[in-house]
């Protein structure tokens, strides 16, 4: 567009000369902290990736399809705090639907950027390939109304307005947002308005106050007191509230698998993972026998409270929610966590008894090296090979019940999708973690039958020399599918072909440092070399177990469970 022509347009509108959209678009990105964008490229959006290849301090991170750039972006939200996936118009905001509904059932905050057909073409109607040939615009938009927080169809207009309220969304509920431009619109000037500053939530005073008289009466007749920390303490950043409030009160803590790293698993206060009836029995007898449980963040849901046998009585329950307190039946809207956790630190409550010494399954390794490995003898040696400021990602089914059982050193960061529960999630997660933390170790542990859905992004992560600790579990199919169909056996439909794991860098064009391994002699000799490795090439270690059915002894626990529980149905 000539100068002419852009300072017609705006004295026709009567507004200043702005920047671009897609210009104001990205500075809004880069304010936020974003240094990269994930994404595939389709003819809808190349003026916005031309603008942002000319654009400096964003980087276009390129994936193999765009459901792996959705599932890179939420673990780079995960680690950063938010992040962005551009995709193309119709075919590429359908592909990258799952991991944008994983991401609102997680909590995790999504910017996802659409490129449309051009302005002109949609107000004519006119059939453009990658819509349903009907004319209508807006059906894509409408398909992410109720999978995300906020979705807006951007227009020079109103673009000055509806991103930053977008991006204030996204941080506020921890949610995606949906932002469609018409490819046509992208480099048209903005339309100058009076910023309007929203304020951040604020906790009512008098219903503040009314949660702690209720929380601290309940606090004053309880002898033995529990803080629960869950998922929503990770994602609404309220780690150091939730410790601070442990320590003053001098009680134990323990986690859900999906709360894993909420809070210091090497805390003396850390008394281990709560899984109802599949957990540790000690862990489960300390928190339902607790006079009053602290909860923090929690989500009730089937797969976080062991198939609802989580025993929580919600009389003796204070529950903390990012913006509501509930205690016992009582509700108290407008509260923000973060005030009702500081409020209870001062409140002079301290539990007198001593805090038990936590319990943890996997501390001690008892097998012999020359033992086939399995269970019992790799998840010992994953704990003991952790490190202060690894990142750990567990892939869906049975490395997630595994690994959300091994204790973790002091600020690891630990990735799983433990409600949306999206098989492949793992693999292009582990490669978005490695482009949020390029200095960090990356550690992924992933089965046969999950790595077969997403293994695209292993070529991803050797073209942006990515350095991860890859762990392949070759169980000959999907163990978890197994474990959780009680009614038949040896389902034809949960096996799957079996690759050569340790062939897959090169044929990907790449070099990596890859082993087999079958023993725990084998197993510990490929993490020593592993440790050294990663330091220069991406590491693939292919486990290869006997038994198709070995598992942790969570996943036995759920197995008997579940029989147990379709015998009473037949």
């Amino acid at each position: 567009m000539n100068n002419n022509i852009v300072n017609d347009y705006a004295g026709q509108m009567g507004h200043k000369l702005q920047k671009s959209l897609g210009h104001f678009l990205f500075d809004c990105l880069k304010q936020e902290g974003i240094t990269e964008v994930f994404g595939v490229p389709g003819d809808y959006n190349f003026t916005l990736l031309d603008c942002l290849e000319r654009y400096d301090g964003i980087q276009f991170i390129n994936g193999r399809n765009e459901l792996n750039s959705g599932y890179a972006a939420d673990a780079y939200a995960r680690i950063k705090g938010i992040s962005v996936l551009i995709t193309t118009y119709g075919v590429g905001e359908m592909s990258a639907c799952n991991a944008i509904a994983g991401a609102n059932s997680e909590n995790v905050p999504i910017i996802h950027i659409v490129g449309s057909p051009p302005d002109k073409d949609q107000k004519e109607n006119k059939f453009m390939h990658h819509t349903l040939m009907d004319g209508n615009f807006d059906v894509f938009r409408k398909v992410y109304e109720p999978i995300t927080a906020y979705t807006v169809v951007l227009t020079p207009e109103n673009a000055e307005i509806e991103i930053p309220a977008a991006i204030r969304i996204a941080h506020q509920r921890k949610k995606p947002v949906y932002l469609v431009v018409a490819d046509d619109l992208v480099m048209k000037p903005v339309l100058a308005h009076n910023q309007v500053t929203s304020p951040q939530p604020k906790s009512n005073p008098r219903t503040l106050q009314a949660a702690l008289d209720h929380a601290q009466h309940l606090l004053s007749q309880s002898q033995n007191t529990v803080l629960l920390a869950d998922v929503k303490t990770i994602r609404f950043g309220l780690q150091v509230s939730v410790r601070k409030l442990a320590e003053s009160m001098n009680i134990p803590v323990a986690s859900t698998l999906y709360g894993k790293s909420a809070f210091d698993e090497s805390h003396p206060l850390f008394i281990g993972m709560y899984g109802g009836a599949f957990g540790s029995p000690a862990v489960r007898s300390t928190v339902e026998s607790a006079d009053c449980i602290i909860a923090v963040g929690l989500v009730s849901a089937d797969t976080n409270m062991a198939n609802f046998t989580a025993k929580l009585n919600p009389l003796q329950m204070v529950e903390i929610q990012p913006n509501m307190v509930k205690v016992g039946e009582a509700e108290y809207p407008n509260v923000q966590a973060v005030d009702m956790l500081f409020a209870l630190q001062n409140i002079g409550h301290k539990q007198q008894s001593p805090v038990m010494k936590g319990t943890f399954p996997y501390d001690k390794m008892t097998d012999k090296p020359d033992d086939y490995i399995s269970a019992v003898s790799y998840y010992p040696r994953f704990q003991h090979m952790l490190k202060e400021g690894d990142i750990v990602i567990a892939e869906t089914g049975t490395f997630y019940y595994g690994m959300t059982q091994v204790r973790l050193p002091r600020d690891v960061t630990f990735i799983a999708q433990g409600g949306w529960q999206s098989i492949g999630y793992a693999t292009p997660s582990a490669y978005g973690a490695c482009i949020a933390a390029p200095n960090r170790r990356i550690l992924l542990f992933t089965g046969d039958g999950s790595l077969q859905l997403t293994v695209q992004e292993i070529s991803s992560m050797l073209y942006y020399d990515c350095k991860p600790i890859i762990f392949v579990l070759n169980n000959y199919g999907y163990t978890i599918e197994k474990y959780l169909n009680v009614k038949t056996e040896d389902q034809q439909y949960n096996q799957v072909p079996n690759w050569s794991y340790t062939k897959l860098a090169e044929a990907f064009g790449g070099e990596a440092f890859t082993v087999t391994v079958r023993s725990n002699k084998e197993l510990d000799t490929a993490i020593s070399r592993a440790e050294t490795e990663c330091n220069h090439k991406l590491c693939l270690i292919e486990m290869i177990v006997s038994d198709p059915l070995d598992a942790p002894e969570y996943m036995h626990n759920m197995r008997r469970y579940m029989e147990q529980q379709e015998k009473q149905r037949s």
